[in-house]
């Protein structure tokens, strides 16, 4: 059963992920598509997904074949005249033509070029906004976590936080709802906290990421609100071993193996240490005093979940802020919001490309995207995973890499200051080593997922 269920959960994340990637890629691609439509260039191939030898669907409408490929590494639109991935040298032999791309004047090249790139920022913006109209916003105010923080990351216990700490600024900032904690953190120096009633300064380590991915620990949240050990709901027909222990939603977990425990991170060490075992619960259940024995997995778990923020909030261990948006008030929200998660990932992107940090350790390909999705289909976490993977989509293609949007947009800004053209070698050879190196990184981030860091 548990089998089935983890096949069930994988098919769910795929298919999130392939719709996803569907819906970016297309609209990227519509971008180029319409622009070049716009300057009269003819477009003789748009496809979602590439289609070496074969195509999975495929017609001729007008000028232009729309096609499914059947290898899902990306999409693409064929522009006449372009020196693009098909490396058509033939028809480049023959004389420009007047609906060719070549032909353009070098500001409509241009924005050709940066179509997708901005329509897929469009997208983020309509996305964020309608997300903010729909279902508005709901924050975890850090000052509001009565017991300070769960520290579920080895790698941040040695850093020097403590499970119960109460973080007071990062890098000198406050930090005011607990959904961006955890960026904070990784993408940090230095963090204040409070415990034991006292101020203290913690400094993280330079290669803190390349720390976390070697670990080799499961990923989730690094830190989390401290609550306590209370037994969450759960999820229908579920037989994990906790179900099979007896225990039930709302059950207080009182002590494991006769030691106290009063929050969930004091339980975790404690059932860890039994992997593959077996473990005793003291319960409390609605005043009346329980002894349960569970079995434990070889991760050192039994199945246990946390209640929901409501429930905590009605407690007291937290408090949620929440804000609802009317359709004008979303739009600029939306766009606020887009920049904000743009920042945020070129700050990720600088950890990158800085060797001492070790974060380039941390890429990952379809599978690490993939995971991100949650087990269960929610539209609203989709939507907002996919607004982000746009806002990534976009800055990426802006690299000055050739083959990618960031690499023609770099030669014909040179071509338009200098008021020279490169030559079509010069492109063609450019070209073949963006596509190397784009590759490589995609060779690169997908062998990390399956054998190296992020395994």
């Amino acid at each position: 059963m548990l089998l089935s269920v983890s096949a069930a959960e994988l098919g769910i994340k795929a298919g999130q992920l392939i719709l996803s990637l569907s819906i970016l890629i297309i609209f990227h691609e519509f971008g180029h598509y319409i622009t070049a439509r716009w300057f009269k260039c003819r477009v003789e191939k748009f496809f979602l997904f590439f289609d070496p030898w074969f195509a999975v669907f495929k017609k001729k409408v007008g000028e232009t074949v729309y096609g499914i490929g059947w290898l899902p590494l990306g999409g693409y639109v064929k522009i006449a005249g372009m020196i693009d991935e098909s490396m058509d040298k033939e028809a480049m032999a023959q004389p420009p033509q007047p609906w060719e791309f070549r032909s353009k004047p070098a500001w409509q090249r241009l924005i050709i070029m940066i179509g997708g790139v901005t329509v897929n920022v469009l997208l983020a913006f309509i996305i964020y906004a309608m997300i903010l109209f729909v279902w508005g916003e709901k924050h975890i105010t850090v000052s509001s976590l009565k017991n300070g923080i769960w520290i579920t990351d080895s790698v941040l216990m040695q850093s020097g936080l403590k499970n119960g700490d109460k973080i007071l600024s990062v890098n000198g900032n406050a930090v005011p709802y607990f959904e961006q904690l955890n960026a904070a953190v990784i993408t940090g120096n230095t963090i204040l906290v409070e415990r034991d009633g006292k101020k203290v300064q913690i400094q993280l380590p330079v290669n803190l990421i390349e720390q976390i991915v070697e670990t080799k620990q499961k990923r989730g949240m690094l830190i989390m609100p401290r609550v306590p050990a209370i037994v969450g709901q759960f999820a229908k027909n579920d037989t994990g071993f906790a179900v099979k222990a007896g225990l039930k939603e709302g059950d207080i977990i009182t002590a494991v193996d006769g030691t106290p425990v009063q929050f969930f991170d004091e339980m975790s060490p404690l059932i860890g240490a039994h992997k593959n075992g077996s473990v005793q619960l003291s319960v409390n259940r609605q005043g009346q005093s329980l002894t349960l024995t569970s079995s434990v997995n070889e991760e050192g778990k039994i199945g246990i979940g946390i209640l929901s923020n409501e429930s905590y909030e009605k407690m007291g261990v937290l408090s949620v802020e929440r804000k609802k948006y009317s359709l004008a008030a979303a739009f600029p929200a939306g766009v606020s919001k887009t920049f904000d998660k743009l920042g945020f990932y070129v700050n990720q992107f600088k950890l990158i490309l800085n060797p001492d940090t070790g974060a380039y350790k941390g890429i990952g390909g379809f599978k690490s995207m993939g995971s991100v999705f949650p087990a269960e289909w929610d539209w609203e976490s989709f939507w907002n995973i996919t607004a982000f993977f746009s806002i990534v989509l976009a800055f990426m293609n802006l690299l000055p890499i050739p083959a990618l949007d960031g690499g023609h947009v770099l030669f014909t800004l040179v071509e338009m200051i200098t008021g020279r053209k490169p030559g079509q070698k010069f492109l063609e050879y450019a070209q073949m080593a963006g596509m190397i190196i784009l590759f490589g990184l995609l060779i690169y981030a997908n062998a990390n997922d399956f054998f190296g860091w992020n395994k």
